[in-house]
């Protein structure tokens, strides 16, 4: 057990992952805070930012620092085929 404990360790990447393409951009805004509380949630539980540049005004606030993510596209969602259904059936009524 003790040795499954080292390779994970030793397997770990230096820096965060950061995606090669941006996320598709968020035209919704309800959607936008939706990804950026989940991503605020993973900041808070000890998740690793990643902006490459710090924006202008330092962000300390896991909150703020997820939006800027969401923002500049470093974040990937997935829209479950349920809730997909669920919003087009809200907006149609």
């Amino acid at each position: 057990m003790s040795e499954m404990d080292e390779t994970h360790v030793a397997d770990a990447p230096e820096a965060p992952d950061v995606p090669s393409e941006p996320a598709p951009p968020i035209h919704s805004r309800f959607l936008f805070v939706d990804v950026a509380a989940l991503r605020a949630k993973q900041l808070r539980r000890g998740a690793r930012p990643r902006l490459s540049d710090p924006p202008l005004v330092p962000l300390h606030k896991a909150e703020r620092v997820a939006m800027e993510e969401v923002r500049r596209g470093l974040v990937y969602y997935d829209i479950l085929p349920s809730a997909a259904r669920a919003a087009e059936h809200d907006a149609s009524s």
